[in-house]
């Protein structure tokens, strides 16, 4: 996350997108949820959030039709969780300036509610550490954590204990997005853990002594599962590796899928290409590490 012009009455906020460089979903959770192994890394790809102090009410807006302007945003419930935990409370405008896709596996809504939480912290003098932050963004998502942590990093658990990853090399990154979304709990409640694919590429992995091999390691367990109702994952796929890509993948449970570039200049290129399909939106961006 980015502080931009930071004062009593504003704040601005760019939020990251993230991507799942491997995704290995490990075992189903008695409470519902999967346990999980990824790599997951922040992009340059930002929303833009502007917070407003000293307005008469809590409100927020956006400039997107999907994402609700009320309290079941996860911006708003960020900004509730902490005037709780703070024990007192202020009212904040929220507006959003969405510029990741939505619903796409990029967890734009985490990053936003991860945000808001960061920003309020710095405003009100950092009353929460950043261990405290991640406890209370876990109870919003299983992602919030990740961009409260804000480096690329292995996720386990469901997604919320988290070791910083440094040997991501820094590709250049081609998103492609669709005119679909996807659910996310329809995705994992489809998966079938017999069988997924990532155990036996992920079982190798070294988390501290070897770099992210994309060839080898690239893999997604919940890749089957969307893919299988959108065949535009599998062609976008292809798209990217046939224009240069090194390796391209679905992140999250879908349906962006990213491709990984070791130069700006056949990135560009192919994003200049593929944005030509009226139905794929293409985005250039960079790994954040």
């Amino acid at each position: 996350m980015a502080l931009t012009t930071p004062d009593s009455e504003q704040m601005e906020v760019l939020c990251p997108a993230k991507i799942n460089l491997f995704l290995h979903v490990t075992g189903r959770r008695p409470d519902g949820y999967h346990d999980l192994f990824s790599l997951m890394a922040p992009v340059s790809l930002c929303d833009r959030l502007t917070l407003r102090f000293g307005v008469p009410e809590t409100g927020l807006t956006c400039d997107h039709p999907l994402v609700p302007e009320n309290e079941t945003n996860l911006a708003w419930r960020a900004a509730d969780l902490f005037f709780t935990a703070l024990g007192q409370y202020a009212p904040v405008h929220i507006g959003i300036d969405k510029q990741i896709p939505v619903a796409a596996g990029l967890g734009g809504g985490s990053s936003n509610a991860a945000s808001v939480l960061m920003a309020l912290n710095r405003h009100y003098g950092h009353p929460f550490s950043r261990e405290h932050l991640m406890r209370m963004g876990l109870s919003l998502g299983a992602d919030v954590p990740f961009f409260i942590f804000g480096k690329p990093a292995i996720a386990t658990g469901i997604g919320e204990k988290l070791v910083p990853y440094e040997n991501v090399i820094h590709y250049h990154v081609l998103l492609i997005a669709f005119e679909f979304s996807v659910s996310t709990a329809g995705v994992y409640k489809n998966l079938n853990l017999g069988l997924t694919n990532c155990k036996k590429i992920i079982k190798s992995f070294s988390l501290k002594k070897q770099g992210f091999d994309v060839a080898h390691y690239l893999c997604n367990d919940l890749e089957t599962v969307t893919a299988s109702d959108y065949p535009d994952i599998i062609l976008a796929k292809k798209s990217l590796v046939d224009h240069g890509a090194k390796g391209a993948l679905m992140s999250g449970s879908g349906p962006t899928v990213f491709g990984l570039f070791s130069d700006a200049e056949t990135a560009e290129k192919t994003g200049r290409s593929l944005s030509q399909n009226g139905k794929w939106a293409v985005y250039l961006a960079n790994l954040i590490g």
